[in-house]
């Protein structure tokens, strides 16, 4: 009995640490580009809306530092989950 209690600390021990372990994922991502007119039309930073013809200009995202996977492309808004200011997201240079 005694062995069957140790193992099953062990285990739950270890679930313990092992869960923690995952990768931390930061707030930088590539950044996306739309047109000033429409939206909807998304691409990269050479492309042209397919509607006007314009070049696309990059949009501000804003996640929460603690959720990562919580965001907006407003600014002011707070986290849903922890209620934490937005914070802007820095692009990734290329």
């Amino acid at each position: 009995m005694k062995k069957l209690i140790i193992v099953l600390f062990a285990m739950m021990a270890s679930y313990a640490t092992f869960a923690q372990t995952g990768s931390k994922s930061d707030t930088t991502q590539k950044a996306a580009f739309c047109c000033p007119m429409h939206p909807e039309v998304t691409g990269t930073k050479t492309d042209k809306c397919s509607k006007c013809g314009m070049a696309l200009t990059p949009v501000k995202t804003y996640a929460c530092p603690m959720h990562p996977q919580v965001t907006s492309d407003k600014k002011g808004v707070k986290c849903s989950k922890c209620g934490m200011d937005l914070v802007e997201v820095k692009a990734k240079k290329s």
